[in-house]
């Protein structure tokens, strides 16, 4: 029996005022926080940014419906239970205080099937009948590549089932979805987005996910780069956010904006993207030659755990380690002047401008020095663990 589902009321007021950002949801990969830092960016400007809007701490958001999950845990029992100790295990130093939420959290599941199930009654999803590559040995829908990547068979054939699918908008991505002002809106990503395959398939096989059962779908899951967006949605309704800010590099959003589209927004809710860069870990002495004010570590600090990730919201193309000098050096005469008392009225310009998508006041001398925290606000389990070595940056 279909089991119906109807979205929790949010206080709509609270709910359309409130802007908080949240992580990109991590995959969940072979890596620890401390030795690939790079992918713990998304998490720092959540903090930070969340800290400053005196939103509170988010949960951490992963990404554990992956094909390579399935194929490193197969035959394991309890698959949800090894995808959260995976996770667990990449913070050396404890999980955060706000915890984790997986793309398979119950919350997400819920929230899932009431987006599907709101799709498939206003139109925008669809269940159709449709031929796909399909491994005659695991039964893996397998694309076009010709190879099972579930099982390594190439010996596919045409297989004609139900799967969820939505047919391309004439707009799968455009500058509202981006969480931005001031700036000029990502061409390249709106261009990518604009040519999907139509109809686009939102189910797939995978040993472990959000089930699609209950609408009819039995075998299926929902895609995971629609999954994580609803993952960021059901983060943001548990803390009554009404904007829920996702904060990814370019490669990311191109590769899930399009599977995004009809799970960016939900009753009280809107999904938009934070754009940022890459940040130079590989280039992390520059500083040390600017901490002779007795203020180094600080510098550190906030350098790395709060300024730059912050900064890469500004820097959508990627921070340079080139720049680094002319960065502490700033960072460090905001440091020198910050205030004992902040000002009320810059510290709210400060906000105005998160709420808005407006990073200006970053490299602004008569604000940042007023929003500076006396320590980096991330529960210590991000706080940038720098590299001893040269290592190559995150590509995520």
């Amino acid at each position: 029996m279909k089991t119906q589902l109807r979205p929790r009321p949010l206080d709509g007021a609270t709910a359309r005022e409130t802007v908080a950002y949240f992580n990109g949801p991590v995959q969940n990969g072979d890596f620890t926080l401390a030795d690939d830092v790079g992918k713990a960016t998304g998490m720092r400007i959540a903090a930070a940014a969340n800290a400053l809007l005196d939103v509170g701490p988010v949960p951490h958001l992963w990404n554990t419906v992956t094909l390579a999950g399935d194929l490193a845990r197969r035959g394991v029992a309890d698959r949800a239970g090894a995808e959260l100790a995976a996770v667990v295990d990449k913070y050396d130093g404890g999980l955060p205080g706000a915890g984790v939420l997986t793309d398979t959290d119950p919350d997400v599941v819920r929230l899932t099937l009431e987006l599907v199930e709101h799709g498939l009654t206003a139109g925008t999803l669809a269940i159709e009948p449709l031929a796909v590559p399909t491994c005659v040995s695991c039964g893996h829908l397998a694309g076009t590549a010709g190879t099972c990547r579930a099982c390594g068979s190439t010996t596919l054939r045409s297989c004609t089932r139900p799967l969820l699918t939505a047919r391309r908008p004439g707009r799968a991505l455009g500058r509202d979805d981006f969480h931005a002002t001031a700036c000029r809106p990502p061409a390249h990503l709106i261009g990518v987005a604009a040519h999907v395959p139509d109809p686009l398939i939102l189910s797939r096989t995978r040993a472990h996910g959000v089930g699609l059962e209950d609408v009819g779908l039995p075998g299926l899951v929902l895609d995971p780069r629609a999954g994580v967006h609803v993952t960021v949605l059901a983060a943001a309704r548990k803390i009554g956010a009404g904007t829920a800010v996702m904060t990814a590099t370019a490669v990311p959003i191109a590769h899930v904006a399009a599977y995004g589209a009809p799970f960016r927004a939900a009753p009280g809710l809107r999904l938009r993207y934070g754009l940022h860069g890459f940040i130079p870990y590989d280039h992390h002495e520059p500083h040390r030659r600017h901490g002779e004010v007795g203020r180094g570590e600080q510098l550190r600090e906030l350098l790395w755990g709060w300024f730059l990730p912050l900064y890469s919201l500004h820097a959508r193309s990627g921070v340079r380690g080139d720049q680094l000098p002319a960065l502490v050096r700033f960072l460090r005469r905001a440091l020198l002047a910050r205030p004992d008392r902040p000002d009320a009225a810059a510290v709210e310009r400060v906000r105005a401008a998160l709420r808005a998508g407006d990073t200006r006041w970053l490299t602004d001398a008569a604000l940042l020095p007023h929003v500076l925290p006396e320590t980096v606000p991330d529960d210590g389990a991000t706080r940038p663990t720098l590299p001893v070595t040269t290592r190559p940056r995150s590509r995520r």
